[in-house]
C-alpha cells in the first residue's frame, strides 16, 4: 500500500509537508520521498529507504534543505518517489498509489515508440515512472492523465507537483481514496515562520493527517476525479466517475482510527462490526479483546452489545515493529508477527477469551497467538474476525505480497478439504464464500480445527457492508467473493 500527502499555501509549507507526509506511516514500511517547489529554487526531491527507519528520522535533519510553498510526500511499500521529470508539460514531481497488472505490456508498447525506462538493478521498471511517461503522451495533463486510465489495469491515484499548482487524480475506480483539506489561515505552531493569515489546501490519502495541521476535511474526491489546487481555491479538471470500487479493507485494516473515508469513520465502522458480532453471538466468555491495533474497535463494539467486559489481555509493544505482512521474507513475517505483541498473563490465566482480530490472510498471526494463549494459561479461546473469509489475492492494491491466492489460508484449507482442482474452481470458491452455505460451515469448521480455536466466526459480508454504510456496488469486495464490476 501507500499513501501520500501534498499541500500548497501563501507561505513555507516545508512542515506542513513533512508532518503530514509522517502522518501516513502506517500504509508503508519501505520507500518514502519528499519534494517541493521554489519560484526561484526551483524542484528539491529526497527519497530514503525507511525498511529499517522511520520517515522522521530520514528526513528531519535536511528538513532546511527544502523550500517553497508546495510541496508533496509519500510513504510507499513499492517503489521509489516521487519522480522529478521534465517534459513539453513542463518541469514536475510525480507520485502514484495503486498497482499496475499490465506493467510488461504497456513496457513493451513504450520501448517499441523507441522510448526508455530506467531500470532497477533488480530489472524491475518504476510503476511510477511508467505512469510519467503515460502523461506526458499527452497534449496537457487531463489528456495525459486519461491516457493512463485508459491504459492500465489495475488501480492508479496520481499527486502531482507543477510549477503551477498541484495536480490530484483518484484512481477512475476510486478504489483508494484522496481527501482535500481547508486551512483559512495558513501557519501552525509547526512553522518556522509561525505565520497565521493566508489559506491553504492540502491533498491527503489519510484525512487523519489534517487536524494537527490546522486543516479541515473539505471534499472527497470523486473516483476518476482530477484537481488542481492552489493555495486559496481549487479548480476541477474532470468530473468524476459514476461508478465507484472503494477498497473495503481500507476500513478494515489500513485506515487510521480517525480517517474517514466517503465520510465513514474508519473506528466506527469497526466499533459497528463488533456491535454486528455482539449482537448475534451466543458464546459465553469471560473477558473480550481486540487484537492491537485495528482490532480494538470491533471488541469495544462487541463487547458493549454483548455484555462481556473488555480488558486488554494483548498490548502492542509500539516503538520497533511494523505490520507482520511487509516483509517480503515469510520468516521474517512470523517473526515480527510473534514479537510484536505481548501476552498479559495475570488477566489470561484460567479465562475463557474471545479475541476480535480484522483478518486471517495466511494463518500467520493467528496461529502463533493461538499458541501464546493457551500456553499462558487461557482455558478458552475464541476468535472474531472483523471481515469475511479472504478468498482472493488483491489485484487492484498491494494488499499483500502473496504470490499465488494458494498462500492464502482459506485456499489451502479448500484444498484439504476437496483437492486442489477445487481450491482453483471459480465455481466452488463461490460456495465456500458464500455466507453459512454447508461449505462455508465446513470452512469454518476446519479453520477453528486447524488453530485450535473453540469457536471462530467472521463477520459477514452483509454485515461489513451495512458497517461502512455505502451501497454494495459502490464497495469493493474482490478479496471475498471476487465480485469485480470491470468484467461486466
Amino acid at each position: 500500500m501507500a499513501g501520500f500527502f501534498g499541500t500548497i499555501s501563501t507561505t513555507s509549507c516545508i512542515t506542513d509537508v513533512f508532518y503530514g507526509t509522517d502522518y501516513h506511516s502506517h500504509l508503508g514500511t519501505r520507500r518514502a520521498g519528499m519534494a517541493t517547489y521554489d519560484t526561484e529554487r526551483g524542484f528539491k526531491r529526497s527519497i530514503h529507504n525507511i525498511q529499517n527507519s522511520h520517515f522522521r528520522t530520514k528526513f528531519e535533519d535536511e528538513l532546511h534543505e527544502f523550500s517553497g510553498n508546495a510541496g508533496i510526500g509519500i510513504i510507499s511499500d513499492t517503489d521509489a518517489q516521487p519522480l522529478l521529470i521534465n517534459s513539453h508539460l513542463g518541469r514536475f514531481a510525480i507520485s502514484t498509489i495503486g498497482k499496475i497488472n499490465n506493467m510488461d505490456e504497456l513496457v513493451n508498447h513504450l520501448l517499441d515508440q523507441n522510448m526508455h525506462l530506467t531500470e532497477f538493478s533488480s530489472g524491475r521498471v518504476n510503476p511510477t515512472e511508467l505512469v510519467g511517461l503515460l502523461i506526458v503522451q499527452g497534449k496537457d495533463f487531463v489528456d495525459g492523465i486519461e491516457n493512463v486510465y485508459k491504459q492500465i489495469k489495475g488501480s492508479c491515484s496520481i499527486l502531482i507537483l507543477t510549477e503551477d499548482g498541484i495536480i490530484a487524480a483518484r484512481d477512475s475506480w476510486g478504489r483508494t481514496p484522496i481527501v482535500l483539506g481547508k486551512r483559512e489561515s495558513a501557519g501552525s505552531p509547526t512553522n518556522h515562520e509561525g505565520s497565521w493569515g493566508a489559506s491553504a489546501y492540502a491533498i491527503a490519502s489519510e484525512s487523519s493527517s489534517f487536524f494537527n495541521l490546522g486543516f479541515e476535511t473539505e471534499y472527497f474526491m470523486g473516483p476518476g476525479e482530477i484537481v488542481r489546487v492552489y493555495a486559496d481555491h481549487v479548480e476541477q479538471l474532470r468530473k468524476p466517475n459514476d461508478k465507484m470500487q472503494i477498497c473495503s479493507f481500507l476500513w478494515v485494516y489500513y485506515g487510521f482510527p480517525t480517517s474517514d473515508y466517503e465520510g465513514r469513520n474508519v473506528e466506527q465502522v469497526r466499533y459497528a462490526c463488533g456491535h454486528a458480532m455482539g449482537n448475534s453471538d451466543d458464546v459465553k466468555a469471560d473477558i473480550v479483546c481486540g487484537i492491537p491495533d485495528s482490532g480494538i474497535a470491533m471488541a469495544i463494539g462487541y463487547s458493549h452489545t454483548s455484555g462481556v467486559p473488555y480488558q486488554r489481555a494483548i498490548t502492542k509493544y509500539t516503538p520497533t515493529w511494523p505490520r507482520s505482512f511487509t516483509p517480503s521474507q515469510q520468516a521474517t513475517r512470523d517473526l515480527v508477527a510473534k514479537m510484536k505483541l505481548i501476552h498479559n498473563y495475570s488477566i489470561l490465566r484460567g479465562k475463557s477469551v474471545l479475541f476480535c482480530d480484522d483478518s486471517i490472510v495466511r494463518g500467520t498471526q493467528l496461529r502463533d497467538n493461538t499458541r501464546c494463549l493457551i500456553e499462558a494459561g487461557a482455558k478458552e479461546v475464541h476468535m472474531r474476525i472483523a471481515c469475511p473469509p479472504i478468498m482472493y489475492g488483491c489485484p487492484f492494491t498491494n494488499f499483500t505480497t502473496s504470490k499465488s491466492d494458494m498462500e492464502l489460508i482459506t485456499r489451502r484449507i479448500i484444498a484439504e478439504l476437496e483437492g486442489e482442482d477445487a481450491a482453483q474452481d471459480p465455481a466452488r470458491i463461490k460456495a465456500f464464500a458464500t455466507t453459512d452455505s454447508p461449505e462455508y460451515q465446513r470452512l469454518m469448521r476446519a479453520l477453528r480445527d486447524r488453530f485450535a480455536l473453540k469457536s471462530l466466526k467472521y463477520t459477514r459480508i452483509e454485515d461489513l457492508i451495512q458497517a461502512i454504510g455505502l451501497p454494495k456496488c459502490k464497495v469493493c469486495t474482490y478479496c471475498f467473493d471476487g465480485a469485480n464490476p470491470e468484467n461486466n
